[in-house]
């Protein structure tokens, strides 16, 4: 540590310090690191038509007509017992695997009523995110309230 750091009279080695910092964050460090920037660019606003979508690789649209119910959904994580929330959105017809905003939000479910497609949209609202969970389902309710 005190050769990369410059502690013995040499240039300190920025690549070293890099790697301390990483090593001293560890895994559970890089690991919400990555995940903080997988959802850094996700914008989700709502109006009468729909829920309007925009992350780093494009935008999209969820019209209201297409969707067949919402959820404000939790799971407790680990020993911890963190709670992870989600907002769901259950469309009423197939989702389209060529819109890569929507595409990569989306998740198979293994118990599913008659009549509706397995996937469903997911939008975690976690960490920085969870301030906005209240905001957005209030929005869903105002805007869309059958759902």
């Amino acid at each position: 540590m005190a050769i990369t750091a410059g502690l013995n009279g040499n240039e300190p080695q920025p690549v070293g310090l890099v790697a301390l910092l990483f090593a001293t964050i560890g895994y559970s460090g890089v690991k919400a690191f990555h995940s903080a920037l997988s959802l850094h660019h996700l914008a989700v606003s709502i109006y009468d038509a729909g829920l309007w979508l925009r992350a780093r690789n494009g935008e999209s649209v969820i019209r209201r007509d297409t969707l067949a119910g919402v959820a404000v959904h939790w799971s407790e994580t680990g020993n911890q017992g963190v709670r992870q929330y989600s907002i769901k959105l259950r469309p009423s017809g197939p989702i389209d695997r060529d819109d890569p905003v929507l595409w990569v939000r989306s998740w198979s479910v293994t118990k599913n009523p008659p009549g509706l497609p397995r996937l469903r949209h997911r939008f975690p609202t976690n960490g920085e995110y969870a301030r906005y969970r209240e905001p957005l389902v209030e929005a869903i309710r105002q805007h869309a309230p059958h759902l």
